[in-house]
């Protein structure tokens, strides 16, 4: 036997600590499949392989609800006017995030913790680490004072938050149907005074212009380092190129376009412009380009031509990152310059959230409040960011260099230790059939609790699992909820459901062949196991799926180690069921049937270990039901070459006895036929 599966040299390919959060979700609502499929199933999924491979005291999952920012005024204030809730805006805060819990933990997420930043052990840690952290940018020289325009509703008398103003994109190409203050729903960023027909929500009105100070990021120095970091990005095997791609689409020059029929206009003001390259319209574009070395010319180029009423876009380019705002819902910002009464903008606080969630899991566990750099600033430590491709500006644009200019600072108790830059995971959208799934579209995405009346957790998390959303935006159409479907072609069972497709592998496949063993233990042996060597073709092809699983989940691509994991388990299967034909006639006890047990158990705990991240209830069961340590069973830290390694240095192993027709993975009760 060629033993391909060396311990060592694999795990050394591996972080000694890791930390894998998700983001975290606006607290104004309940979450839907895009949230549970696109991004939490995901992570949990590589949380548990890591706490399988690196020990789960070496792993944080973290995540929380986004306590603050406009969207959550905007969403109190309106069920507070239609009705629909009684209480305060914290009130309000809370129960959406009791919501996102129970949700959670339907679907098996395995967070360590999953508070707020408003909530919990985590409140007292993150207001302390956002003031600690603006200041450290503020030191590092990196933070400037900016006077900039703010929308006020004079009906109202009121400065508007970022959600209480909707308007069209700025961007040029943006095809985003929402657009607020200075964000809009894909995530590009713009000047307020850019926004096109701006209304406020409150009253309908038009919104005047006000003058206000906030702390800015000076993003635009930083725009040589994120060009060498997307070179980096791009030379890194392990990163998505959905990351440097979109990375780079904010690292162009600052343009502004110009319509073409607005030409005229143009070469009216075009002396009165600063210096500029004019580009004629490309074949087939309605607008010409004017190309400005600097932001800062790019915004007197604005307002000279908004003064001469020419209707403009502008490009993605780096713009300074807003910190702070005036809204009274939020973080409190440091005093500064004698500059108070700030809040923290909801964005920038969310990106160092991960960092108080950790603090705060450490405190729990009763360590030390420097602990955390041991999983963010250590060589050998990882953090892996879940996240949509919406969100790749803030985590990686904005976030990358307002992480290194902080990097050598104390940013919250022990000795300074340098924070290290993250590791994006990004996905693309999970459609909802052809459409971004959207609780504000026209077609309502189902909720994850409606999910649930229809399929089982471990089928779900198989299923999103393996959609590759890594490589592409994927549609989700579930049979039960598919809008093209007629109500009788949803009942029909030769209508094939596409969420039913990984199904196959854990209700049939692996139950049949986990199931068989312990019916064969039974039978055969009395569930006393006698233990014999596994025969070495047996361990190399497990070898062989082990070494090619270690390598895809190094990528993080999880639909390809799916892939791995379906093929072993079919071969398992075909494997125990060969054998088993073989020896029909064989006498129960014989020596052929003891080897092809133990080859089969050895195949199933194998099949198991691969498969936990993915179906981690049946997977459970099975441990559980092999009377053996889940510490050991769902180890990578073995050698793979015999049963011992899970069940010690015995000659005979009593496996548990199973009910007749016992499944290790139910289907749901809705897909039985009636």
């Amino acid at each position: 036997m060629t033993n391909i599966w060396n311990k060592q040299d694999i795990a050394n390919n591996w972080p000694k600590r890791a930390v894998v959060t998700t983001g975290t979700p606006y607290g104004n609502k309940a979450l839907h499949f895009g949230h549970i499929g696109g991004v939490f199933v995901p992570a949990d999924a590589f949380a548990r392989f890591l706490r399988d491979r690196l020990g789960k005291d070496n792993v944080r999952f973290v995540g929380g609800t986004d306590c603050f920012g406009s969207p959550i005024n905007e969403g109190y204030r309106k069920a507070v006017e239609a009705g629909t809730f009684e209480g305060s805006i914290s009130d309000y805060v809370m129960r959406n995030h009791n919501l996102q819990a129970e949700t959670l933990k339907a679907y098996n997420i395995s967070l360590d913790i999953f508070e707020g930043s408003n909530i919990g052990t985590s409140a007292e840690v993150h207001s302390q680490l956002s003031k600690n952290f603006i200041s450290a940018l503020y030191d590092s020289g990196t933070l400037h004072l900016e006077s900039t325009m703010q929308f006020y509703d004079e009906k109202a008398k009121t400065f508007l938050n970022g959600r209480q103003v909707h308007g069209h994109c700025p961007v040029q190409g943006c095809k985003s149907e929402e657009a607020y203050a200075d964000e809009c729903s894909l995530g590009h960023q713009y000047d307020p005074t850019d926004l096109i027909n701006p209304v406020s929500t409150i009253t309908g009105e038009v919104p005047t212009m006000r003058p206000v100070k906030n702390w800015y990021f000076d993003l635009p120095s930083y725009l040589e380092f994120l060009k060498k970091y997307c070179e980096e990005l791009r030379d890194d095997d392990l990163v998505r190129s959905i990351v440097p791609t979109t990375l780079e689409e904010f690292l162009g020059d600052p343009i502004i376009f110009v319509k073409n029929e607005a030409f005229d206009e143009y070469k009216t003001v075009s002396a009165d412009l600063p210096q500029h390259e004019f580009r004629e319209a490309q074949k087939g574009k309605q607008s010409f380009e004017l190309v400005f070395k600097t932001i800062e010319d790019r915004d007197v180029a604005r307002e000279v031509l908004n003064s001469a009423h020419i209707r403009i876009r502008t490009s993605k380019t780096l713009v300074p990152f807003r910190l702070t705002g005036n809204i009274e819902w939020g973080v409190k910002a440091p005093v500064i310059d004698d500059v108070n009464g700030l809040t923290v903008w909801c964005w920038p606080e969310s990106l160092w959230q991960p960092i108080s969630f950790t603090i705060a899991r450490n405190k729990q566990l009763g360590l030390p409040d420097d602990a955390w750099q041991d999983f963010w600033c250590d060589d050998d430590a990882q953090v892996y960011q879940f996240l949509g491709q919406d969100n790749l500006y803030f985590y990686g644009v904005a976030q990358t260099p307002m992480f290194d200019a902080v990097k050598d600072k104390n940013l919250f108790g022990g000795s300074k230790k340098e924070l290290k830059q993250t590791r994006l995971i990004a996905n693309y959208h999970l459609l909802f059939g052809k459409t971004k799934a959207s609780s504000s579209g026209s077609v309502k995405p189902p909720s994850g609790e409606e999910l649930l009346e229809h399929y089982t957790v471990d089928q779900l998390r198989c299923h999103f699992c393996s959609l590759g959303l890594g490589l592409k935006p994927v549609a989700f159409s579930p049979k039960p909820f598919d809008p093209n479907l007629t109500e009788e072609k949803r009942r029909d069972p030769r209508v094939a459901d596409p969420a039913l497709k990984e199904a196959a592998l854990i209700n049939n496949v692996f139950n049949r062949l986990a199931r068989s063993c312990f019916y064969e233990a039974a039978n055969s042996f009395s569930s006393n196991v006698p233990i014999c060597p596994i025969s070495d073709d047996v361990v190399e092809r497990a070898q062989q799926a082990l070494v090619s699983y270690d390598e895809k989940m190094q990528k993080v691509e999880l639909h390809s180690v799916f892939g791995v994991c379906d093929e072993f388990v079919r071969y398992a299967q075909k494997y125990w069921a060969d054998g088993a034909k073989s020896l029909k006639d064989s006498p129960s006890g014989s020596d052929e049937r003891q080897h092809l047990l133990c080859d089969c158990l050895y195949l199933t705990w194998i099949s198991a270990l691969m498969m936990h991240p993915f179906a981690p209830s049946g997977c459970d069961l099975i441990c559980e039901c092999m009377n053996t340590d889940p510490s050991d069973f769902f180890s990578w830290n073995s050698d793979f070459v015999s049963l011992t390694e899970i069940f010690g240095d015995v000659s005979v192993h009593e496996v548990k006895d199973l009910p007749p027709r016992f499944d290790f993975f139910p289907k749901h009760p809705s897909q039985f036929k009636k």
